[in-house]
């Protein structure tokens, strides 16, 4: 029979597994920054920039202070994991499946070049072979985008896609504009990892469910499936295998339908410490239905949201105060006067006792303050939108010192 989990006692294990709930005290050095890479095996990315970008967040929310050198030194590759994602380099040989298998996932514009103008590939290729790493706007080749198109991509980025998919180019790095600069893998991935055998597809699955079974400490098999977007049934396989090979334990947790997962080696702590800001894509809210049945949070991102439809904010971060969410505030940052601006704050539990929330406001302005210094932003204004806009103005404008 299987063990049964108390949800404070799978909240605890989960946070932990997430890297929640270590002192944040003086810039993190490399090492521990690759460990909570390790850890979490990938840092969703995300096109949209308000407060900052999307896959720089989750190692803040864990470390603090961070010298973002730390991430772009760090051990990854950029690929399709949970989606467009930097992903540990130590798990490029398990997406070898993934990258054999392009056309079934690619969009259909991606295959309908592949059928009809395999020479504009080439041709594409042939320029990043003799001239990479290249932007899709620094080639001059096919068709350009659409004039006004959003979503419209040229002949040649058409092309760089694909050929991303399929493992014939890589990705160095982004630009400034966020722009992907593609180059051939043999000069983009570092060449122990280039050169080691990709994995058959149920290796690879097992590897990438150990991994995601790890970052997650507790789990059903469709979170599993959802951390890395692998096929629920081949996720189901690879569990089985894994709880032989002892590293799954199947347990219990009230209020889930589903059979749950706890990776073995997992800490069990008493307690966690944490004060910290969660993005839209961090890992630990991948999975909304998750994040729901854990904590009792429903949270849905807003930017495709009609502003006059939108209940919270147009970007809003969630705020972990220990093992419970205790708001969300809708962030940005104006760099042109070097404010963090609060666009909204709201108490998570609106029938949370005074003492609770003006204790919850207090920690808050603590993280702010800390966000806003490693944003290199010198002051914090907060709107008067939210149930806890007031207290958290009030929590600022005390001194630092009695946060």
């Amino acid at each position: 029979m299987a063990a049964v989990l108390t949800l404070l006692e799978a909240r605890r294990i989960v946070l932990v597994a997430q890297c929640f709930g270590a002192a944040r005290t003086g810039p993190p050095s490399q090492r521990r920054a690759d460990r909570v890479t390790r850890r979490l095996a990938q840092y969703q990315l995300d096109s949209v920039n308000v407060f900052t970008r999307a896959h720089a967040m989750p190692l803040f929310s864990r470390l603090g202070e961070y010298d973002q050198g730390c991430l772009e030194g760090g051990p990854l590759f950029e690929y399709w994991g949970h989606a467009a994602s930097l992903i540990d380099l130590d798990l490029y040989p398990c997406f070898e499946f993934r990258r054999q298998e392009a056309r079934r996932w690619a969009w259909g514009r991606m295959r309908q070049l592949a059928d009809h103008q395999p020479q504009l590939i080439e041709a594409v290729l042939a320029e990043v072979a003799e001239r990479g790493p290249l932007t899709a706007r620094e080639i001059g080749l096919g068709r350009p985008k659409a004039a006004g198109g959003w979503w419209e991509w040229s002949e040649a980025k058409t092309a760089l896609e694909w050929l991303f998919r399929c493992g014939e180019v890589a990705v160095t790095r982004r630009n400034r504009q966020f722009e992907r600069l593609y180059d051939l893998p043999g000069r983009a991935i570092p060449l122990p990892h280039l050169a080691e055998a990709p994995l058959d597809r149920e290796s690879a699955h097992r590897v990438l469910i150990g991994r995601a079974a790890a970052a997650l400490g507790v789990a059903s098999a469709r979170h599993l499936a959802d951390y890395f977007r692998t096929e629920l049934a081949e996720t189901r396989i690879a569990i089985q295998a894994l709880a032989v090979a002892g590293q799954l334990e199947e347990v219990a947790v009230p209020g889930w339908k589903e059979p749950a997962w706890l990776w073995a080696p997992a800490a069990q702590p008493r307690q966690v410490q944490a004060n910290c800001l969660i993005s839209p894509f961090d890992n630990l809210v991948f999975e909304r239905r998750r994040l729901y049945q854990l904590f009792g949070v429903d949270y849905r991102i807003s930017i495709y949201t009609p502003a006059e439809r939108r209940t919270h904010g147009y970007y809003v971060y969630l705020f972990l105060r220990g093992t419970r969410f205790a708001a969300r505030v809708d962030l940005k940052a104006d760099r042109q006067r070097s404010r963090l601006l609060v666009q909204s704050a709201w108490l998570e539990d609106a029938g949370a006792p005074r003492a609770q929330a003006e204790a919850d406001g207090l920690a808050l302005a603590a993280e702010l303050r800390r966000a806003a210094a490693w944003q290199g932003l010198t002051s914090i204004e907060v709107a008067d939108r939210g149930t806890l806009a007031a207290r958290l103005r009030a929590a600022l404008a005390r001194p630092a010192t009695a946060d």
